[in-house]
């Protein structure tokens, strides 16, 4: 039997695990949010975006703002972290997109200006629709399932740039440090999803796993 002091313990430690697991993906997080810096540092320098994609940002973007939105607490409780995480996630992937439209051919700058744009848009979106649409829980759910879509969509997206890969014979536009990386800031928020009781969360683990494999 637990007696009340030994169960506050068990509630102290509990906690302090799923914070040390929050703040751990939060820092990981934020390596892979500076890491592309090199490569815009060259796209700077040469004014050019070369053969480099922008969809990885796009759909970095678009998974930053509904995860964002996913761990406020107008849509779920005691997950804030992930809401900063993402937020500072956000800030970056704009920052990116708008210097990869500055230096990119007008075909390509067109093209990513109008995916910033629908980005926005189906963000708005969504916002408008979980409010106005949904109430709790069934708003949880909805975002939810979204930040699940926009995962897969986010760890899917190198794949488009495989064929890169093989025709230039380099692994630099895709280096497996980061897929590595990425694994493990998302066993970090899979750890953070568990303590939480949080499914949402917890299944961020798979897409990364997939793509660390292929």
């Amino acid at each position: 039997m637990f007696t009340p002091m030994s169960e506050g313990g068990f509630s102290s430690t509990h906690s302090l695990l799923s914070n040390a697991a929050g703040v751990a993906g939060n820092i990981l997080a934020f390596v892979l949010f500076v890491s592309p810096i090199p490569t815009f540092r060259r796209i700077v320098r040469n004014r050019s975006t070369e053969e480099f994609s922008g969809l990885p940002y796009i759909y970095a973007l678009l998974n930053c703002f509904i995860c964002l939105w996913y761990g406020m607490p107008i849509v779920s409780t005691g997950i804030i972290l992930i809401a900063t995480v993402n937020s500072v996630g956000a800030v970056f992937q704009l920052v990116y997109i708008i210097i990869f439209i500055i230096y990119a051919d007008r075909r390509r700058k067109l093209k990513m200006a109008g995916l910033l744009l629908g980005v926005l848009s189906v963000f708005a979106i969504i916002i408008f629709v979980s409010i106005r649409v949904f109430e709790p829980p069934n708003r949880k759910l909805f975002v939810g399932y979204l930040s699940v879509f926009s995962l897969i969509s986010m760890f899917a997206s190198p794949l488009f740039i495989i064929n890169l890969v093989i025709r230039t014979k380099s692994i630099e536009y895709m280096p497996f440090y980061l897929s590595l990386a990425t694994f493990f800031m998302s066993l970090a928020f899979f750890a953070y999803g568990l303590l939480k009781e949080d499914t949402f969360v917890s299944v961020s683990l798979f897409p990364p796993f997939f793509q660390l494999y292929f």
